[in-house]
């Protein structure tokens, strides 16, 4: 027997032997997973939280080497139910102007952006995932998208706070959900 024949002998072999074996279990459909924890303290309960619309109720910028600046305006906050984020802040001329100062640039006093949101319940985190952005990175500024905002609740008030490398507090928005 040739060399060539005899490789596709062996081959059929193999595949043989391959096929016999993977047919061996009945397909049962999907691989069912333990039941998903829905109570206080939970991942599920955390979103189920954060969903919905929120209005600003304060924000606060702590720019390095300068004074904070208390921001005036409107703002929402709109999470659905798959953790996506809209946030649409709009800024008083003043405000507006301040912020440009400190390096926060603003479109006509807006600040606005979209994503997706990652919740870390053990670090007391939200993470925004914005499409286009690389999802870990040197933060720049107070306001990077990429930096955790470390979040507080209490009743319907959600407090987001951006931390420095030295753990002070960089950002400060106050959110209020309708009851």
């Amino acid at each position: 027997m040739s060399s060539r024949c005899m490789s596709v002998a062996l081959s059929a072999t193999i595949a043989a032997l391959a096929l016999n074996a993977c047919s061996s279990v009945p397909w049962e459909g999907p691989i069912k997973g333990g039941p998903t924890e829905t109570g206080a303290g939970t991942l599920a309960a955390a979103r189920k939280y954060l969903e919905g619309r929120w209005t600003l109720v304060s924000y606060e910028v702590f720019p390095p080497d300068a004074p904070p600046i208390t921001l005036h305006g409107t703002g929402i906050l709109t999470f659905d139910e798959f953790g996506n984020l809209t946030m649409d802040i709009r800024a008083d001329k003043p405000s507006a102007v301040l912020l440009e100062k400190a390096g926060i640039q603003t479109k006509d006093g807006a600040l606005r952006t979209s994503g997706r949101t990652v919740v870390d319940m053990q670090a007391r985190t939200l993470t925004y995932v914005l499409e286009g952005q690389p999802p870990f990175g040197a933060p720049s500024g107070p306001l990077a998208l990429n930096r955790p905002r470390h979040w507080e609740v209490e009743g319907n008030l959600l407090t987001l706070m951006t931390k420095g490398d030295d753990g002070r507090p960089l950002s400060v928005g106050r959110w209020q959900k309708p009851e």
